[in-house]
């Protein structure tokens, strides 16, 4: 009777807890499994039963290989109930992260017939890496892009252990030896959308298939085939290619209406590793948090292990500073740049004045003969930024609309001024937007201005009793000057999570980007559009992570034994600081110098990479030593590095000791910080390497020794740098940057440096 009485009572509570219901990863003590369980996934199956009447239904993923434990869809309480367990380390509620939404090879010197690689043309280069996978995390795939032709291309590699999955709009057949992989997990998405989750709205189609574009825009940038005459509806025509043009890609579909969750991506993770990638790419992100708590992070671990390189974005949230996401050290964290390439317009005014924009409208524009122009009249507060439903159509019927960028997709602004009867749109930037012209595929005539021409256009349109304007469009024009130029959405240091690591660690092109696209959505994702095109134009670091995946497939190709440590080096000290005009690289937010908060150790330069001369490399080991000095409990070190013997027995006395390629200089209250490093020979014997500091006048900077001698390959060199504070430097000084280079004739081996005396 008592028995039954409880059983009423849990029937009862999980009635009224249904619709509570979230997923919730959970991290279990590995060793722990009774033996009388076969698999890991009986054993999580039965500790559910106790809680649910549905184990089944409630175990979402098993992890195994990124990750020792599973996700499931509880309630609050039953959550609370499973972290009691002795076998829990922890219960997390599941993470939403968000997407970080051609010239670009010969921007980068990847068509050069020779010296790209030493001792070798890029043919060589390009048939070494027909054995690297790139394994791309986002929306999908669309297979039958032509940046997926498989001419040419041999049999699949023999390590290769993937799959393409069927789908009802989904052949297994679409697959070819280009793109060998084609997989999807949404059980996250699923349960947050249909189960009870705060997504309440009808779910996709569980496919590989790509309805958004993201997806197959990144997967051809890291290694599309050669596509002739591609172009945006005429824009940046030209032969489309990615980095590794003979490089296979496997795609892996963890974000969909709503999101990516991080369920969702650790088991497309865990996948991915399993299947025998090489590098892995994922161009999205959430806020910061410690590494026991990012998904990305956790995976991230497993797959630097395996000798998985992993690249991911550095996030949209830029100028602003301290506002990136994947900053953990396994990680390659790129930020975005400018191409020498740019697709001018211009807002002709009636008082002649002709201010340059730029725009991808391709329609049949709105004539030469200007018409009104109007700035904030409408039905409410809105009007400014043209948000839906605050225009008035008798007010803006037939006319050009002035439109503050913010608040919604700028796509989405021209829409709106479309819909109520406007011919034409300024869009006009912000203080918090300030120089930086972003291009996009308008659906009706539209320029895109910065942040001081638009104040001056919006004081022309206030002032003139019967202001005018006509839009003009100037196509695709090349060599534009100076570039590249940091792009002021591009997310900023500090690295908040770790202080003592600088972040990002490089960017890459990432600014009006032509890559494929997914035919089933309209190049600007607007419902509303019905345009199809085979090739988009986007921008974001989404755009400028799978340009350094691609890149560090080359360099797989070209050296197989380096770990993902030591191509990461690579790509970082061969990076170059200085645009085309000679001069330091400067932020497109305000038109400054930039600095290594927003470029990290500068623009990659994939020809130098491939012949670094050294490397800073990093172990397995020295991470763990690392994480034991972030102040975490050893079961959070457990979480991440998936180990049951570790006891955080050695540390380093400050995380900046890890061996890495720049240094984040943290005095906070000291005057004095001393970091070793050690450095890998991996260009010819008998190297000899002198070293040049570069540093503020605050700092005093000592390297021990000033030369380095590399007897032979492969041989390892430590050197000491003491940096010393200036006394009377105040605590509320502002950041200041500097750089360390070994460097002889053939190499210059550079790391940045920043110094802050407090943290923000």
């Amino acid at each position: 009777m008592a028995a039954m009485a409880s059983s009423t009572f849990f029937f009862f509570l999980l009635c009224l807890t249904v619709t509570a219901k979230k997923t919730y990863i959970v991290h279990m003590k590995h060793q722990d499994k009774p033996l009388s369980f076969e698999t890991h996934n009986d054993w999580y199956s039965s500790s559910l039963q106790s809680l649910t009447a549905t184990p089944a239904e409630s175990l979402l993923y098993s992890y195994n290989a990124a990750f020792n434990g599973f996700a499931a869809s509880l309630d609050p309480e039953q959550a609370e109930a499973l972290s009691k367990s002795d076998s829990v380390l922890g219960v997390y509620e599941d993470t939403v992260y968000n997407l970080h939404t051609t010239r670009t090879p010969q921007f980068l010197g990847l068509d050069a017939e020779s010296g790209l690689w030493a001792g070798h043309n890029t043919q060589q280069l390009e048939q070494a890496s027909r054995d690297v996978i790139i394994g791309v995390l986002d929306t999908g795939v669309w297979p039958e892009s032509k940046s997926f032709d498989d001419s040419g291309m041999p049999e699949v590699p023999a390590k290769w252990r993937g799959e393409c999955e069927s789908a009802p709009d989904f052949n297994p057949k679409f697959c070819n030896r280009k793109l060998i992989g084609a997989r999807s997990f949404s059980k996250g998405y699923r349960m947050a959308s249909g189960g009870g989750g705060i997504y309440k709205k009808p779910g996709e189609i569980q496919s590989p298939r790509d309805k958004d574009g993201h997806g197959t825009h990144t997967a051809s940038t890291a290694a599309g085939s050669h596509v002739a005459n591609a172009s945006l509806l005429g824009y940046a025509s030209g032969t489309a290619r990615g980095m590794a043009t003979h490089a296979r890609v496997a795609a892996y579909k963890v974000c969909w209406e709503t999101g990516c969750f991080g369920s969702d991506i650790l088991a497309g993770m865990e996948r991915a590793i399993e299947d025998g990638v090489d590098v892995l790419s994922l161009s999205l992100g959430g806020g910061s948090a410690p590494y026991f708590r990012d998904t990305i992070a956790i995976g991230a671990f497993t797959a630097m292990e395996k000798g998985i390189f992993v690249s991911c974005s550095a996030g949209n949230s830029g100028p602003t500073k301290a506002t990136l996401a994947n900053v953990a050290p396994w990680i390659m964290t790129v930020g975005a740049g400018t191409l020498d390439r740019d697709f001018p317009a211009y807002a002709v005014l009636g008082n002649k004045i002709r201010y340059n924009g730029v725009s991808l409208y391709s329609g049949r524009g709105m004539g030469k003969n200007p018409v009104g122009l109007v700035y904030s009249k409408g039905n409410s507060s809105g009007s400014n930024l043209c948000l839906t439903g605050s225009l008035d159509p008798a007010l803006v019927r037939g006319k050009v609309v002035l439109c503050d960028r913010g608040t919604t997709a700028r796509v989405e602004k021209g829409a709106v001024v479309r819909d109520a009867g406007g011919v034409g749109m300024i869009l006009a930037n912000t203080e918090a937007s300030g120089e930086e012209l972003v291009a996009d595929s308008h659906l009706l005539p539209a320029v895109a201005v910065g942040r001081k021409v638009g104040d001056l256009i919006r004081e022309y349109a206030r002032s003139e009793p019967n202001p005018t304007a006509a839009l003009v469009f100037g196509g695709t024009v090349l060599d534009i000057k100076p570039s590249p130029v940091v792009a002021a959405f591009s997310s900023r240091g500090p690295n908040m999570v770790t202080p003592q690591i600088l972040k990002p660690d490089v960017i890459g092109p990432g600014v009006n980007i032509l890559a494929a696209w997914s035919e089933a959505i309209g190049p600007t994702g607007l419902a509303k559009d019905s345009r199809k095109t085979m090739f988009n134009i986007m921008s974001g670091t989404s755009m400028s992570c799978p340009h350094i995946s691609g890149l560090a497939a080359l360099i797989k190709a070209a050296h197989p034994e380096w770990s993902p440590s030591a191509i990461k080096s690579a790509l970082m000290t061969t990076a170059y600081t200085q645009d085309n005009t000679n001069s330091t690289l400067r932020d497109a937010a305000d038109g400054s110098l930039s600095n290594p908060w927003a470029h990290g150790a500068g623009h990659v330069d994939p020809q130098k990479a491939l012949s670094p001369g050294l490397v800073y490399d990093i172990s397995t080991e020295e991470y763990i030593t690392f994480l034991c000095s972030l102040g975490y409990t050893v079961d959070h070190v457990k979480t991440i590095v998936k180990r049951p013997n570790i006891t955080c027995s050695t540390k380093f006395k400050d995380p900046g000791e890890l061996n890495y390629p720049s240094f984040s200089v943290l005095f906070g209250g000291k005057r004095v910080v001393r970091y070793t490093r050690e450095l890998t020979n991996v260009g010819p014997a008998r190297s000899i390497y002198k070293v040049t500091v570069n540093g503020p006048s605050t700092v005093g900077i000592s390297v021990r020794p000033k030369t380095l001698i590399f007897r032979s390959v492969g041989e390892k060199k430590r050197y000491t740098v003491t940096f010393v504070a200036k006394r009377g430097t105040s605590p509320m000084a502002k950041p200041e940057f500097g750089s360390i280079v070994w460097g002889n004739a053939q190499n210059q081996v550079k790391s940045p440096v920043s110094f802050s005396w407090s943290l923000m």
